[in-house]
């Protein structure tokens, strides 16, 4: 695991500061990649490659990177661990080559040296980030793992090409300017993210998932999928499972355990995150069964029971024989990350799991350098509970299609408080249920006659119309695989997990753990999201996934083998805070420093009337906008971090 950052200069370009240059940005990227760092440069070319090193496999000098292929011709960086290098060694054994280590990185260098970029990538099992110089050619390739666990970042400024891990990176070696991307930053409003093929800054990109770059000149660039989830989805649609259910769940946990037993596979110490829920419980359990000694699992833990999961991580973890730590951290301990946050997540980020995310990275990284978990279940095998959500909602709009409209707009005719004292009357009811928010939320979605769309509008963080003002020239982006989805008719909880799959998924979730564990200097490996289980997901049929109301149907029929239900079927609980209640309490004057930040509304364009308002019915009790306000906070913390 590691960090890796690189730069071609144009022609004009001064190459005796090359070395430096990339020197810094590989400091820049120090956190992921602590146990040493080189860089190599092509001065004739005016071209350096830098990485900084998470030994993980071959602690010797042997997997020192940047690495050269044998035959002189290739110079490669690379993040990330392959799992079939084995596999892969052993059918390169014809090629006679005289291996100088046992690393995954010399395994694909020398594939590429014998089979070329786009064929090796198609064999690799694994997460990876690749960037890789052709002294034959003079070509730089990148390359992206097909779901994007591990980033990677590229840019073309003032005539120059660079790449790097995390944006920080790029901002270390000027390889780009800290211009804001208009695009990007409608985006980040809209999801709480910037999608992958975009960022914030105008001059950068995330490369997308499954996709590699090939750059012959400073403005000779093609990019191409070599593996993409709408495929997997056809394949198992033209594949689909022909067995019985119970065969098709047997083959599942051999292909789990199979991901698993791979990741398990290191020269450091490992572990296991375990939140108690049905993911991480099934990796863990998966994990003892292949294990001839406890494993080590880590969990956190906080003060309000509403969010706190480590008493049910402590009891599967007593059933499994775990060797267990759980730490409980107080609101102090989570509020004083608060301020690191931009730090770290380089381009404004929302999702305040980050914060338990982070914590849990630095109490696993006391103990281990490498740790698995649960991460991806949810959009292969449909686990989160907005699916069940949609699909209802989905069905009342339907029931009334010439009135959804009328009915929306009676919905939120009586205030949120007014609904919440209605049912407060009624028997069993409870004034402090927040019901009348609920209503006022749900109510514009039931307007909306098109899924899809109103998919769209169940992302939406904010009406950007309303927050930027309405511009025609703004392109919004739209979600990635929509249009697929709409071609092949797919039913909407199909659409929906497509779709999260390929931006959820990717921009969410593995950006918040990446960053989140590699600022600890914490590899994470995902055995869920390896990519041969995710086609088998969608070989699967629809019921051993959402079956009636129960989500991850067959994963829970694999986790029952080895835990029993009565400590695994509970209401999911998410790996949250309690924003809303913090913002109006021990972050109040921090949300309210940046909320009153000019550059949010003289710079970026923000209408302060409106975001004055949503702070208002906040504070006052009568609306929860805990995400939309902590949105608009991160935003203002990342543009004082990184842009004054």
């Amino acid at each position: 695991m590691c960090g890796i950052a690189g730069l071609w200069l144009s022609g004009q370009g001064d190459a005796s500061r090359l070395h430096d240059t990339v020197s810094r940005m590989n400091a820049a990227l120090h956190h992921r990649g602590p146990d040493g760092g080189d860089v190599w440069c092509d001065t004739e070319n005016g071209l350096a490659l830098g990485q900084r090193r998470l030994a993980i496999i071959d602690l010797s000098d042997a997997g020192k990177q940047p690495m050269h292929s044998a035959n002189g011709r290739y110079v490669m960086v690379y993040n990330g661990e392959i799992y079939n290098t084995e596999e892969l060694r052993q059918k390169l054994a014809s090629a006679n080559i005289a291996w100088r280590g046992h690393s995954d990185t010399e395994v694909i260098v020398e594939c590429i040296a014998h089979w070329g970029v786009r064929e090796t990538v198609k064999r690799l099992i694994g997460m990876f980030a690749i960037a890789l110089w052709d002294r034959n050619a003079n070509k730089l390739t990148l390359v992206r793992d097909r779901l994007g666990i591990k980033p990677l970042y590229w840019s073309r400024y003032d005539g120059n090409i660079g790449f790097a891990s995390e944006v920080k990176g790029l901002l270390a070696g000027n390889a780009i300017s800290r211009e804001v991307n208009h695009s990007g930053l409608e985006a980040y409003l809209r999801f709480g993210y910037v999608p992958s093929g975009h960022s914030i800054y105008a001059h950068a990109k995330m490369l997308k998932p499954g996709h590699i770059l090939e750059i012959t000149g400073h403005d000779q660039a093609s990019e191409f999928a070599y593996w993409s989830v709408e495929d997997a989805v056809l394949n198992g649609q033209t594949h689909a499972w022909s067995g019985d259910d119970q065969s098709a769940i047997d083959a599942l946990e051999d292909l789990l355990r199979d991901a698993v037993s791979r990741r398990m596979v290191a020269d450091v110490p490992l572990g296991a995150f375990l939140s108690g829920g049905i993911d991480s419980s099934t990796i863990v359990a998966l994990m003892q069964s292949v294990s001839d000694r406890p494993v080590k699992t880590f969990s956190v833990g906080f003060e309000d029971a509403a969010f706190n999961e480590a008493a049910f991580a402590g009891e599967v973890a007593r059933h499994l024989k775990t060797d267990h730590t759980e730490l409980y951290v107080t609101p102090q301990d989570a509020l004083d990350l608060v301020p690191k946050l931009s730090e770290t997540y380089d381009e404004p980020f929302f999702d305040s799991s980050a914060i338990p995310t982070y914590l849990i990275s630095a109490l696993t990284r006391k103990e281990v350098t490498v740790a698995l978990s649960g991460d991806g279940g949810d959009e292969t095998f449909g686990g989160y509970t907005r699916y069940l959500w949609a699909r209802q909602l989905s069905k009342a709009a339907g029931s009334i299609p010439f009135g959804a409209s009328m009915v929306a707009r009676m919905l939120t005719m009586l205030s949120p408080e007014q609904w919440d004292n209605l049912v407060g009357l009624v028997p069993g009811g409870s004034a402090t249920s927040a019901i009348g928010d609920k209503i006022h939320k749900a109510a514009p979605l039931l307007a909306i006659k098109d899924d899809l769309d109103r998919y769209h509008a169940l992302l939406s963080l904010f009406d950007t119309d309303k927050l930027l003002g309405r511009r025609e020239d703004r392109k919004k982006i739209r979600v990635p695989g929509e249009k697929f989805c709409r071609n092949r008719n797919l039913d909407y909880v199909s659409s929906m997990q497509v779709m999260d799959t390929m931006m959820y998924m990717v921009d969410d979730v593995l950006t918040k753990v990446d960053r989140a564990s590699m600022a600890n200097s914490l590899e994470v490996r995902v055995p869920f999201i390896d990519h041969r289980v995710i086609e088998f997901g969608w070989r699967l049929p629809a019921h051993l996934k959402l079956n009636g109301s129960v989500g991850k149907y067959a994963v829970r029929q694999i986790l029952y083998k080895y835990v029993p239900r009565e400590l695994i079927d509970r209401p999911k609980t998410g790996f949250g805070v309690p924003l809303a209640q913090w913002l109006r309490g021990p972050l109040r004057e921090w949300m309210g420093d940046h909320l009153a930040n000019d550059a949010l509304y003289n710079d970026l364009g923000l209408d302060r009337r409106y975001i004055d308002r949503l702070h208002q019915e906040h504070m006052s009790g009568r609306r929860n906008w805990g995400h939309q306000l902590w949105t608009i906070a991160m935003l203002s913390d990342w543009q004082q971090r990184w842009l004054t």
